[in-house]
């Protein structure tokens, strides 16, 4: 079975217009995002211009902030504590990679853990790792929201994620072990990749290197998630060699196509949450 990523965004951009829609009706006031955007590094635009259609069809009052790349530190903050006083914003997303210039967990932490979309504050992650209620970092939470279309019981699964980013690995194998699996975190540094992965029920790839997991990695009848995004060629490509891996899964996510709509769904998802909580 290949997943649709784009049919299950689709869905959950659906709910949250509905809910937005009544909201809007019940008390005159819908969520706002705050999106900073420093520089003109192509991926970080289209990223962006996604984010803004993407609100606006669900009624999420959408504002992009531009910045040269050579902004100074003190402004994005100055700017930062500006919209954490707002009370027409719910969610502030601050687009990386910044510049070398500014302090990456400067900036992150700078950010109310109330309003902080990507789920990347320190509260948050805690949060997320104690199994109190957090903000879930968009794209493990939209991997896992994939995965429980495949299988809703996790329960007793061996769940190898590839890769230990703060963005993905690490609360990837939060939310697994939330769902009562068993969790193992590989990566650069892993003896034997391949050997670890062919363990796998739930297989989540995010390292960014093309086609890696070839079909001998991976268990018959596992769940693969595919998080990578490369060029290869005048191609797009996932850390997972399709072709060689679809026939021998019971479900895979395409690239692209799979995981990357589920993660700007995810952030509606978790502005509508950031609004209700607030």
């Amino acid at each position: 079975m290949i997943i649709d990523g784009k049919k299950e965004a689709a869905l959950i951009r659906d709910k949250i217009k509905k809910e937005i829609a009544s909201l809007k009706i019940d008390r005159n006031k819908v969520p706002g995002l705050s999106v900073i955007l420093i520089g003109d590094f192509a991926p970080s635009l289209i990223y962006v211009k996604n984010k803004e259609k993407n609100s606006k069809e669900v009624g999420i009052n959408s504002e992009i902030i531009r910045y040269s790349d050579n902004i100074t530190e003190k402004e994005i903050l100055s700017k930062i504590e500006e919209l954490n006083k707002n009370e027409n914003v719910s969610g502030i997303l601050v687009q990386l990679p910044l510049p070398k210039q500014i302090n990456k967990e400067k900036i992150i932490n700078a950010i109310h853990p109330k309003k902080d979309v990507d789920g990347f504050h320190p509260i948050n992650v805690g949060n997320l790792s104690s199994g109190y209620k957090a903000i879930v970092p968009c794209t493990p939470l939209g991997c896992l929201l994939l995965i429980k279309k495949i299988e809703k019981s996790l329960s007793g699964k061996h769940a190898v994620i590839i890769g230990r980013s703060n963005l993905n690995g690490k609360p990837m194998a939060q939310l697994l072990l939330k769902e009562n699996c068993t969790v193992t975190v590989v990566h650069s540094k892993t003896k034997d990749l391949k050997l670890e992965c062919q363990k796998a029920d739930i297989l989540v790839a995010a390292v960014g290197v093309a086609n890696l997991v070839k079909s001998d990695w991976v268990k018959k009848d596992s769940i693969i998630i595919d998080v990578g995004i490369n060029k290869l060629g005048d191609r797009l490509v996932g850390d997972v060699d399709f072709e060689s891996v679809k026939d021998k899964a019971k479900a895979i996510t395409p690239v692209p196509g799979g995981v990357g709509p589920m993660t700007i769904a995810c952030l509606l998802k978790n502005t509508l949450e950031c609004f209700k909580a607030q």
